[in-house]
């Protein structure tokens, strides 16, 4: 019984660590975007948690963890039902680790990150209330139903594909959505000019650098609380390796940047450590101290031509979303096939194969999602609304109203 309280405890410590991540998600994407769309952007980012809990007892963990299913598609029944012993008390000890409730609670955290992923992807331009609907669908339904197919048992785990905290299950979940929302949306306003991308800098960049510093706290909870138990040596050595990714991360996409653009880009730092951070999540757990830091540096080298790639494509990602979680994300869950405990060509084709299955998921599903949005309601604001600014038009309030800046 004390070695359940602990690992209960700490399972529960993790859980609001993960909770406070999502004032780091509002924070970096307020602080990287214009001070007419702040109130935008936290509207969505408090929907998301909300409704991504009510949902995730609802219908979604049940989807995520139904029990014997065919592998693909399972459900165990609406709401939560904590299991009894024999004798019809409380099973305390679900999962030999933890409660019933705890893992609930841990697992619905993760849930709403996906869809706060594309909330950076598409903001200052996309209508608040098609945001609402397709988050409500995507984080209820289609996140748990791709998370059945590894941590939920299924055909995934059978394979051998291994996503020890999400680097494709959340990130590249997200990713792909946020890669088929900015495509139908297109890009704001004077972003592309003659073909060439012009910067439109974001009104807060100390609190952007705030957010991407409670996102690695976060991480402690996101990756720390994925070993689902406090054994101490597994938890010490997934905390440095996920630590030694981001520090990693940071700095060569610092450097890359530099050399390539001549100018130390705080924002290019501070996306190198989410690439880090996001890189590292698969294999967290499997990790030798140099695995992750060589894990950490390619994830910042390949934010930085990402980014550029990104551009390229004229896509407009105001917060760089789909290079930290989609390409980075994707890196990650192939690296674990190329370093670590598990390394070996069978890992690696399986890590592939998953990749790919979750690649033409969550394409299909967002695009059938956000395009029905599309012609029926519409997802676009005007160009007045998205000139004079998203607050006053979706909400009719100013986040800053003693403070006023002139904004193009």
């Amino acid at each position: 019984m004390e070695l359940l309280t602990i690992n209960n405890v700490w399972m529960m410590i993790c859980t609001a660590l993960v909770f406070f991540m999502h004032l780091g998600f509002a924070f970096l994407e307020i602080g990287l975007t214009r001070q007419k769309n702040t109130l935008n952007i936290l509207f969505k980012n408090i929907f998301i948690v909300t409704i991504g809990l009510l949902l995730y007892c609802l219908v979604g963990f049940n989807l995520m963890y139904p029990g014997e299913f065919n592998g693909f598609f399972g459900f165990a029944g609406f709401g939560l039902d904590s299991p009894l012993t024999p004798d019809g008390a409380l099973d305390l000890a679900y999962n030999e680790g933890y409660t019933y409730w705890t893992d609930f609670l841990f697992q619905g955290m993760f849930a709403a990150t996906a869809a706060t992923i594309v909330s950076g992807a598409v903001a200052e331009r996309m209508k608040i209330v098609p945001f609402m609907i397709f988050a409500i669908i995507y984080v209820g339904i289609i996140y748990p139903i791709a998370g059945s197919w590894k941590w939920g048992g299924g055909f995934l785990d059978e394979l051998g594909f291994y996503d020890f905290a999400g680097s494709t299950l959340v990130h590249s979940v997200g990713g792909w959505a946020a890669v088929v929302a900015v495509c139908l949306l297109g890009p704001r306003i004077g972003k592309f000019k003659d073909g060439k991308p012009q910067a439109i800098p974001g009104h807060n960049i100390p609190l952007a650098t705030a957010g991407v510093l409670i996102l690695w706290l976060g991480w402690f909870g996101f990756n720390g609380g994925s070993v689902l138990s406090a054994d101490p040596g597994l938890t010490s050595l997934t905390l440095v390796t996920t630590c030694l990714a981001a520090a990693a991360g940071g700095v060569v996409c610092m450097l890359v940047s530099t050399a390539l653009y001549k100018n130390l880009d705080l924002t290019m730092f501070l996306n190198g450590i989410l690439g880090g951070l996001v890189g590292i999540t698969a294999g967290a757990d499997q990790m030798s101290p140099t695995d992750a830091i060589l894990i950490g540096a390619i994830a910042g080298a390949l934010i930085v031509f990402a980014v550029s790639f990104i551009d390229k494509l004229k896509l407009d990602d105001p917060v760089g979303a789909i290079a930290v979680h989609l390409i980075c994300g994707i890196w990650g869950t192939l690296a674990v096939g190329l370093f670590g405990e598990l390394a070996g060509m069978d890992q690696f084709v399986s890590q592939l194969i998953g990749v790919a299955c979750y690649a033409v998921f969550c394409i299909i599903s967002s695009f059938i999602i956000i395009f029905i949005l599309k012609k029926t309601m519409g997802i676009r604001v005007s160009e007045r609304e998205e000139l004079e600014g998203l607050d006053a038009h979706e909400h009719g309030m100013d986040a800053y109203p003693d403070f006023r800046m002139n904004e193009h």
